[in-house]
């Protein structure tokens, strides 16, 4: 009930951000009129759009995007026809005709065909109300639509989008209410009704115009981030207590140490120890059968085997891995993993990483081979781009371990860094279980090196923080942003803690940000040891030099291992770049990374 409760209240709360303003209008025209005929049509054909487009955008894909877009076009005509139709009465004449002899047909109601036709104009303006306002959409609505991609549709994603659109309903719906009483006021002390229908239809047509460019998702989202999305994340965090990681789908919190499936960011859920469940170092209990290892046959390619079966596994003791290689906690988190495995293969242990992307370009299996091959991992890798076994495990987490008996049952599972001790001995207590005698000795200590050494935790007061405006936070470069394409930026006066800006010519895209001119920078003022940044080369693959500065100094020594002491590198492929790494006390710090070359994509920045 909670979610549902969430949603709901995500949906009131659009009314308060900027980006509805242009909504507004549309909804204030249907004032002065009753409101079974007029104001409940238009609320509801608002809905009822805004949760089917919400469902194409959740299953869909790009095609959804692409039709949404041409919705948005027919949209903005008709409400732009509704406009002049209130600044010109012979001209709603003309164009209410159709629909006056349509509601004679279809409206068995007494009222007559007058009220027949502001139903069905109602309607259609509700239609039209809900394709604009379709991608005003804050963490909560982000929540249920990434859920929904990565889980596949179902009958709770669709409750959820209808309750985050009856929110919605709910408030327009106060705003009716308040804007015809405001409405018949005016009319009664000032008896100039024609004027002020004039003065709606001026209004909907600068809705209009504001939508047409983009005002409503530039600026407007803009100022929305700073604003709805705080309150939103309130609510979120109000019935969820926070913790660290990113939020996923309405569902429970990613632990310290995890990146949840969330296309939004933010954190909420149910409290970690939940989800973690391995066994203590000396402790005997019997572990519990949380279910049975699903199908692996979902894997688009296998990487360092043949393609495995759950049938071939059985009578091994199994270790699944969900990771992604941009990701920082995984990677942290593979050292360990790959010494179990070495350390236990001949024990009767099997370790299978499952990749699954979480940018688009860790869907290229050239990119993940290529990675494996660096990274050193040996065991079998099943690509999962089409989430498949993610789905099949029900898993939302980068890094996910489900610790699998000799029988093909799941019985003990870890989300996110750290308890690698109580991981190995489930290891070991699964092991036994199917009779391995004579374990290899000690507990796998930490040997990782780079992005892949262990964090400084306690001293980490920076978030993970896209650089692609989907999920974009804190951006803080002065003036407006400009979405998807080439705008000049610059840096500003100074930073706060988290914020980053940019300076040059880039563009800014939904998952990355493009650099369009060489010379272009991007800054974050970070408290951390290690800042990570990842990066990729523009389409064509050509290399991407850089500088980093920290302070407006060269590094020195507290360079990362992608840089030298002078801060300079090169971007040649798509992953996650470690550009800084302290030594010392840490403190707030003003990271830069300047690229002498045009073409770079930026995706998000990690710390530890």
């Amino acid at each position: 009930m909670i979610p549902f409760l969430i949603a709901w209240l995500g949906g009131v709360l659009t009314i308060v951000s900027p980006c509805i303003l242009p909504v507004l209008p549309f909804v204030f025209a249907r004032t002065g009129k009753p409101f079974l005929q007029s104001g409940l049509p238009l609320l509801a054909g608002m809905a009822a759009t805004f949760s089917a487009v919400g469902a194409l955008a959740a299953v869909g894909g790009g095609w959804a995007v692409a039709a949404n877009q041409y919705g948005r076009v027919a949209a903005l005509i008709i409400m732009a026809a509704f406009g002049l139709t209130l600044l010109l009465p012979r001209l709603s004449d003309a164009m209410t005709r159709p629909l006056v002899a349509l509601g004679a047909r279809l409206s068995e109601s007494a009222q007559g065909a007058e009220h027949g036709s502001a139903f069905w104009a109602s309607l259609l303006l509700g239609v039209a109300t809900g394709l604009l306002w379709a991608p005003c959409a804050g963490p909560i609505l982000g929540l249920i639509l990434t859920g929904a991609a990565l889980q596949g549709a179902s009958v709770h994603t669709s409750l959820l989008l209808l309750s985050y659109a009856a929110g919605a309903a709910t408030s327009l719906a106060l705003a009716l209410v308040v804007g015809g009483k405001v409405f018949s006021a005016m009319k009664k002390s000032l008896h100039v009704s024609e004027w002020l229908k004039r003065g709606l239809g001026v209004a909907v047509l600068v809705g209009v115009a504001a939508i047409a460019a983009h005002a409503d998702t530039g600026f407007l989202t803009h100022l929305s981030l700073a604003g709805t999305n705080n309150l939103e994340q309130s609510v979120i965090d109000r019935f969820r207590p926070a913790k660290s990681g990113a939020q996923s789908a309405l569902a429970a919190a990613a632990p310290s140490g995890a990146s949840a499936d969330s296309q939004a960011s933010g954190t909420g859920g149910a409290d970690a120890p939940a989800l973690t469940r391995v066994a203590q170092p000396g402790s005997p209990a019997p572990l519990p059968v949380e279910g049975t290892l699903p199908s692996l046959d979902g894997a688009v390619q296998w990487l360092n085997s043949p393609p495995l079966t759950t049938a071939q596994l059985r009578g091994k003791v199994v270790l699944v891995d969900f990771w992604t290689y941009s990701c920082i906690n995984c990677l942290r988190t593979l050292p360990y993993v790959k010494a179990w495995a070495d350390k236990y293969k001949d024990a009767g242990l099997v370790v299978i990483g499952v990749h699954t992307p979480e940018f688009a370009f860790e869907k290229d299996v050239g990119n993940v081979s290529r990675a494996v091959k660096d990274l050193k991992v040996n065991f079998p890798v099943a690509i999962d781009d089409n989430y498949k076994i993610w789905r099949a495990f029900g898993n939302e987490y980068w890094p996910a371990d489900y610790f699998v008996d000799a029988q093909g049952r799941i019985r003990a599972h870890h989300f996110g860094e750290g308890d690698y001790a109580g991981s190995e001995q489930t290891i070991r207590q699964l092991l036994t279980e199917a009779g391995a005698h004579n374990l290899p000795g000690g507990l796998v200590k930490d040997d990782g090196t780079g992005a892949e050494a262990a964090p400084e935790m306690a001293d980490i007061q920076s978030p993970e923080t896209y650089v692609g405006y989907n999920r974009a936070t804190n951006f803080a470069s002065p003036g407006d942003p400009v979405l998807d394409k080439p705008h000049r930026y610059t840096l500003g006066n100074g930073l706060g803690l988290n914020d980053w800006a940019l300076d040059g010519t880039w563009t800014l895209g939904a998952e990355h940000t493009d650099l369009d001119q060489p010379g272009g920078a991007i800054a974050f003022r970070f408290h951390a040891r290690d800042l990570h940044l990842v990066l990729g080369p523009s389409a064509n693959g050509q290399p991407v030099r850089f500088q980093v500065m920290i302070d407006g100094k060269t590094p020195g020594a507290n360079h990362g291992s992608d840089t030298d002491a002078n801060g300079n590198g090169t971007v040649t492929s798509q992953r996650l770049y470690q550009l800084v790494r302290q030594s010392g006390a840490i403190t707030d710090h003003t990271f830069e990374i300047r690229f002498l070359d045009p073409g770079v994509r930026a995706y998000a920045f990690t710390f530890g």
